[in-house]
C-alpha cells in the first residue's frame, strides 16, 4: 500500500487530504517568538488576526527530521508498504533535507520528490500523484507525475506586504525600482525568487494582468485561486471569475493561503497556481 506525505506549505485543502489519505507534516511558524505547528495550533484565521494591531515578528522553519520519522513510522504501522513524500522545493526550504534524513531510518521505503515549487504548487503535484496512485500507478510512476507537474506549474499573485517578501530575501533584484508608488506589482515565484511580471493600478487591472499571465501557460489548465484573508476578497473574486471564463481553463478550485506562506506575503494577498491538466 502506497501512502503519500507532504508538508503543510502545500496548503492542501481538507477535502483533498481526506479523499486520498494524505499525511501532512507541519512547518513551524514563529509569531513574536512563539513557535506554532502550522495547521495544528495555528490556522490561517488565527495567523492573520495577529496583524490586526500592527505587523508581528514572523518567520518559519522546516519540520525536524524527527517529525518526518514519526509520520513515516505511523504510516508503516498502519499498513503502508511504500511512502511517496512530496515537498516544497529545496531552493526555497530545507524541508526536503529533513525528510531525506528521516527516510534513511524509515521502516518502509520512502521515495522523495523535490517539486521545485511552493504553496499550492506542491498541492498540485500531490493531487496528480495521489490520483495516479488511486488509479493503480506504481510509486515510481506517481513520483514522475509529481515531478512533471512541478516542472510545469506556474503561479501569479499580489501580496499585501512587500516588506515581508523583502525581509525573507526572496524579492529579485530591481523589484523596488520597478514598483512605482502608484502601481501594484503583480508577482511570480520563479526558481525560488519573487519576480515582477506586471503592474496594475486597481483590483480589476490586477485581475486582468494575472489572468493574462495564467492563460499564456497553455490550454486545458487546472487553476487554483487562493486568498489570505477577507481583505483580498475583491481581487480573489475578480480573478476567479475571469479564470473560470477563460477558454484555456478547464477547472478552477479554491484554497487558503496559510501561515507558512503568509509569513512571506502578509494579509491582503491573493493569487493563483495553474498547470496543464493530464
Amino acid at each position: 500500500m502506497i501512502r503519500i506525505v507532504t508538508d503543510s506549505n502545500a496548503q492542501v485543502p481538507d477535502e483533498l487530504r481526506h479523499r486520498y489519505g494524505i499525511e501532512v507534516v507541519p512547518l513551524t511558524v514563529v509569531v513574536d517568538g512563539v513557535e506554532h505547528a502550522e495547521g495544528e495550533d495555528l490556522d490561517a484565521d488565527a495567523f492573520y488576526a495577529r496583524f490586526a494591531n500592527g505587523k508581528p515578528d514572523v518567520s518559519t522553519s522546516q519540520p525536524s527530521p524527527g517529525r518526518f520519522a514519526a509520520a513515516y513510522a505511523a504510516l508503516a504501522a498502519a499498513g503502508a508498504t511504500q511512502i511517496l513524500s512530496i515537498h516544497i522545493g529545496s531552493t526555497v526550504s530545507g524541508t526536503l533535507n529533513s525528510a531525506r534524513i528521516a527516510a534513511q531510518g524509515s521502516p518502509v521505503p520512502v521515495r522523495l520528490v523535490d517539486t521545485g515549487t511552493a504553496s499550492f504548487g506542491i498541492a498540485c503535484c500531490v493531487w496528480e500523484a495521489a490520483a495516479a496512485v488511486a488509479a493503480g500507478a506504481s510509486i515510481e510512476d506517481a513520483a514522475v507525475i509529481a515531478e512533471s507537474v512541478g516542472a510545469t506549474v506556474g503561479n501569479v499573485f499580489v501580496v499585501g506586504a512587500l516588506d515581508l517578501a523583502r525581509a525573507g530575501g526572496r524579492l529579485a533584484a530591481g523589484v523596488d525600482a520597478e514598483a512605482d508608488v502608484d502601481a501594484i506589482p503583480v508577482l511570480s515565484l520563479v526558481a525560488g525568487v519573487i519576480r515582477v511580471v506586471g503592474k496594475s493600478h486597481d483590483v480589476d487591472e490586477a485581475a486582468e494582468v494575472m489572468t493574462a499571465y495564467a492563460r499564456a501557460w497553455g490550454d486545458g489548465l487546472r487553476c487554483a485561486v487562493g486568498i489570505a484573508d477577507a481583505g483580498a476578497a475583491p481581487l480573489w473574486q475578480a480573478l476567479e471569475s475571469r479564470l473560470a471564463a477563460a477558454p484555456e481553463v478547464k477547472e478552477v478550485v479554491r484554497y487558503r493561503v496559510g501561515p507558512s506562506v503568509g509569513v512571506h506575503t502578509g494579509p491582503g494577498t491573493a493569487g493563483a497556481f495553474f498547470y496543464p491538466a493530464r
